[in-house]
């Protein structure tokens, strides 16, 4: 959970941060290992994607990122990644700590995707249907993250909270979400994230996708 969300090409309120994402030596410099920046469409795990936070200026600004933590396995075992992080555990968790106080940043999407979750007669956990989810009377999401350098280039991951009475029937957690007017707040290291929970868009939309 979550694990796709989308671009949608028309979206007016996207398209600025996806083409400031895409003209950044960033871009080229993913380009460069092979991963060009996901300009519209769904965005699936390792995807390069824009994301907004605050730079080594501490300015607001757009760069790519590769969405994941890198996350190395046992010996003879292929690395991993890692896609969510809890909210409400994330400042006390070594991988996510200095993210939380220091990284935090925004997912621009349209809307994210969630397959239904339910158990069937014989007690096994099965998916369902696949639903477009996005915050009620909103165009657009802005999906909350963290993120992280990992060999030079910037990597995010997405904060998830428990589920609103919304999505709840659907899944056990949802992504964290604000309302645009407080994404400066969110990305500026010298705000206290948690004096910003209380803003957490709760009430969704659900279209099945």
């Amino acid at each position: 959970m979550c694990t796709r969300y989308y671009i949608e090409p028309e979206n007016a309120d996207l398209l600025p941060y996806v083409d400031l994402a895409g003209r950044t030596f960033i871009a080229r410099h993913f380009l460069e290992l092979g991963d060009t920046m996901k300009r519209e469409g769904e965005i699936r795990p390792s995807d390069v994607a824009p994301v907004i936070a605050t730079g080594r200026s501490r300015r607001k600004g757009v760069f790519p990122m590769k969405w994941g933590y890198t996350m190395a396995g046992a010996s003879g075992v292929r690395p991993s990644l890692l896609l969510n992080a809890r909210s409400e555990t994330a400042a006390e968790k070594k991988t996510f700590a200095e993210g939380w106080k220091m990284h935090r940043c925004i997912i621009p999407a349209s809307w994210y995707f969630e397959w239904a979750h339910y158990t069937d007669a014989d007690g096994k956990a099965r998916t369902g249907d696949k639903f477009m989810i996005q915050p009620e009377g909103a165009q657009t999401t802005w999906l909350c993250g963290l993120y992280r350098m990992e060999r030079g280039l910037p990597h995010f991951v997405v904060l998830t909270r428990e589920p609103s009475g919304s999505v709840a029937h659907i899944h056990d957690r949802m992504p964290l979400m604000l309302p645009e007017h407080i994404v400066d707040a969110w990305i500026d290291p010298s705000t206290d994230p948690d004096t910003l929970l209380p803003y957490a868009l709760t009430n969704m939309m659900l279209e099945s996708a």
